[in-house]
């Protein structure tokens, strides 16, 4: 890592309020943090030139299940249902500890190079002790910034999803945290992935809200969607439970009633929201505008690679079209003006970024270019085919570049992608995840023989 580099000449769009966005700008890293973002800064450094490019913050995925990078594609056609079936039923008992370590290690190396440089990991796969050791070495090797959300076992579905009995294993988490979390000024840090109300028993949920605040670590949860959550109230459940807290992130919150929207509000929780998954399995309309009507911040993710695409740019588009396409329908059926609310590019640029560093409690250190925060800096390439000419940097990040025009990934002041190639060995990781891949297709049909009469 150099000491000091300078990104020179770029279109730099800080997503701090104060600092705007500057023209052909300046951004200087020192060690891992930003140190200045000027016109022109003049100073013995290591210059990049993206002259002619797109300077943003990193993008943040606040709910991403790693582990299932293995598996990708393997699910496209598949609804919620199905994939509660497919997936957790039928490849998640499978795992082993390899299994999880190869996809954590290739899955937030696609992070990277899709200029995602802060990951929530929803990693409810940990069938054994090993399991979590193992998700947690892939995303250390990789060196993505993220927070490692500890989940359940996948052994059945009976047995984990359906009123469950069984809690997370306090004793593990509690070994997880000393092992690995020692320290708060590092790349990784630790959440508790809870199932809920509906999914668990009320037992087991208190158990879990209790275990995560006594240990002094966020909580996150599935809310709200598809056929089964959607009619649960889940919301109101916790409150009735006295669980509500501003260290809870829900997500997906598609079948939430105002009352549930001003629960989530007024006891400070945050959101994050999957709008391909959700539109594409059948969770729900992707609630965006929804949860700004009520004040929140509204954050995205990817969810699962079994069935949509890795990357930032798919779930920008989807829920900028979706809720254009909603807003616009309204108004042409009123025959009445569209609002002036409707989303813009802008506001789902800030809510890939700064927003989702605040759902995943890392505002004051990413998110934006803010001077003394992290350098967790994306380049996009403003010279590419369908990039060029950029006349509107915004719009040039948000509805016209993809994964290809990502040139330079930087986290914490490290350089992980330089121009438009991973610097990590990807060729080594691609043939772990292959192989793991292999491993558990021929394991589901070894599992499907012994099923057949």
């Amino acid at each position: 890592m150099a000491d000091r580099i300078v990104l020179r000449g770029g279109y730099v769009i800080t997503m701090d309020p104060e600092l705007g966005d500057v023209p052909g700008g300046d951004v200087l890293i020192e060690g891992d943090r930003i140190a200045q973002v000027a016109p022109k800064i003049e100073t013995d450094a290591e210059v990049i030139d993206v002259s002619g490019d797109v300077v943003i913050p990193g993008f943040v995925d606040t709910h991403r299940h790693t582990w299932e990078a293995a598996i990708r594609g393997c699910a496209p056609d598949a609804t919620l249902d199905d994939y509660f079936v497919e997936v957790l039923d039928t490849f998640a008992p499978l795992y082993r500890p390899d299994d999880v370590y190869a996809s954590n290690l290739a899955g937030a190396l696609e992070c990277i190079n899709a200029g995602i440089t802060t990951l929530v990991d929803w990693s409810h796969i940990n069938n054994t002790p090993e399991h979590p050791d193992a998700a947690i070495r892939g995303l250390q090797e990789a060196g993505i910034r993220a927070v490692y959300a500890y989940g359940s076992a996948n052994l059945s579905l009976s047995d984990y999803w359906f009123e469950s009995k069984i809690a997370i294993p306090r004793q593990d988490v509690e070994r997880v945290k000393k092992t690995y979390f020692s320290s708060e000024d590092q790349l990784l840090t630790l959440a508790l992935a809870t199932r809920g109300p509906g999914f668990c028993v009320d037992d087991v949920v208190r158990e879990e809200w209790r275990m995560a605040r006594e240990l002094g670590i966020p909580i996150t949860v599935h809310v709200g969607m598809g056929r089964l959550a959607g009619r649960w109230n889940m919301v109101k459940l916790l409150d009735n439970l006295g669980l509500l807290g501003s260290d809870t992130t829900y997500i997906h919150c598609c079948y939430f009633s105002d009352e549930e929207w001003r629960l989530v509000a007024d006891s400070g929780g945050t959101v994050s929201i999957a709008p391909q998954v959700e539109m594409q399995m059948g969770h729900g309309w992707p609630p965006v505008a929804k949860a700004i009507e009520f004040g929140l911040r509204p954050s995205l993710s990817i969810d699962v690679v079994t069935t949509v695409p890795g990357d930032m740019f798919t779930q920008m588009r989807c829920s900028f079209a979706g809720e254009r396409y909603r807003v616009n329908a309204a108004a042409w059926e009123s025959n009445t003006p569209v609002p002036d609310t409707i989303l813009t590019a802008r506001d789902m640029l800030r809510i890939a970024t700064i927003n989702g560093a605040h759902v995943a409690g890392l505002e004051q250190r990413t998110g934006s270019l803010t001077p003394g925060k992290q350098a967790d800096v994306v380049v996009i390439d403003g010279t590419g085919v369908a990039t060029a000419p950029v006349i509107d940097p915004v719009a040039t990040v948000v509805l016209c570049a993809d994964t290809s025009n990502v040139d330079t990934v930087i986290i914490g002041g490290k350089v992980h992608k330089r121009d438009g190639k991973l610097l990590a060995d990807w060729e080594s990781a691609r043939r772990r995840v292959e192989a793991s891949r292999d491993y558990l297709l021929q394991a589901r049909e070894a599992k499907r023989r012994q099923r057949t009469p």
